[in-house]
């Protein structure tokens, strides 16, 4: 019962041979339009705003401050590629960053055995929703707000409503805290994982099995593909990305507490959805995931630079998530209306 489709409408060679320079651009616009918007608002914040935006603390902030987003948009990406929707992203991770401590503090695991068990059990959630999916036929939307809030109440739970806290290892603190050639190194993390699902969705059979799959179930079944194998995989791949999350969100605060993780539900669903949008528009893809992230980590960053209240960060993740929502069912429709 798929949720989304999912299929490319970016121009072929074909379409763009015979065209003008001008033709060609305004047939490009919508494939790279979100690819230009990032860089032109680059620019206008750096001429805006040149004494904090282009400098190399605002950089490590935004790179710092989203890159837990960027891997929850990522593990949103994996299942909406195969036409599902995994809501745990946002809330798995309230979880996940909780164990990761209260392992260490409570029951005096070694850090690398409780993040080993963090990801173990991020495997398991994966699991479930595969299973509650594909065999009990669940829509996933529905699967996962269920498998989420039940993470959500076990957070709860298992805090009694306080902070998890107490003295971690200095080399837990680094998983998150160290920094490369200057830059944080979950940046690297970030681009280590976003490189590797590129290549697997782009040129190998995973991807386009799972592409498939999310085009047309009963034909990707038709053609031989083991879907239930591949969304459960989709599913396990996702929440294997979001327990990762959690630990670096666990390094980065230091404390556990079940208010915290929530708020990155909506803006890694509107990064994914964005995703759908640009470079390969109509089709989630890797490197427009990414754009859509940097769209809004660029944006809020130079908006909160101006003066933005607290309100601003919610209400700019909530229209740009509206706004790539109606983009994406227009050029599905526009899709329809050309095979048509």
């Amino acid at each position: 019962m798929p949720s989304i489709e999912s299929n490319a409408v970016e121009p072929t060679k074909d379409e763009l041979r015979g065209l003008n320079v001008l033709q060609k651009m305004l047939r490009l616009a919508p494939t790279y339009g979100l690819v230009i918007l990032m860089f032109g608002l680059i620019i206008l914040f750096s001429i805006l705003l040149p004494n904090t935006f282009p400098t190399m603390l605002n950089l490590r902030a935004i790179l710092s401050d989203k890159a837990i987003i960027a891997l929850l948009s990522l593990a949103a990406m994996i299942p909406m590629v195969a036409g599902r929707i995994d809501l745990t992203v946002g809330y798995g991770i309230v979880l996940w960053h909780i164990l990761a401590i209260s392992l260490q503090t409570m029951y005096g695991l070694p850090w690398p055995v409780a993040v080993v068990i963090v990801l173990l059990l991020g495997v398991l959630t994966g699991v479930l929703n595969g299973i509650l999916v594909e065999v009990a036929r669940i829509d996933s939307f529905i699967a996962t707000l269920g498998t989420g809030t039940i993470l959500y109440a076990l957070a709860l739970w298992h805090t009694g409503g306080r902070q998890m806290v107490g003295q971690l290892p200095d080399a837990f603190y680094a998983i998150n805290g160290t920094f490369i050639f200057g830059l944080p190194i979950t940046a690297f993390y970030v681009l280590a994982i976003t490189v590797t699902l590129w290549v697997i969705l782009e040129y190998t059979p995973i991807g386009r099995y799972l592409y498939a799959i999310g085009a047309n179930q009963r034909a990707a079944e038709l053609n031989g593909i083991p879907t239930r194998k591949f969304v459960v995989g989709a599913f396990v791949t996702s929440g294997v990305m979001t327990a990762l999350a959690g630990v670096l969100l666990a390094s980065k605060l230091r404390i556990g507490q079940a208010s915290v993780g929530l708020e990155f539900l909506l803006p890694a669903l509107v990064g994914a959805f964005l995703g759908s949008t640009t470079i390969k528009p109509g089709r989630v893809n890797v490197w427009g995931t990414i754009v859509g992230v940097m769209i809004l980590a660029v944006g809020i960053s130079g908006i909160q630079q101006f003066g933005g209240s607290f309100w601003v960060e919610p209400m700019f993740n909530g229209a740009t998530l509206l706004i790539a929502i109606g983009i994406a069912g227009y050029a599905q429709r526009k899709k329809g209306a050309k095979k048509a």
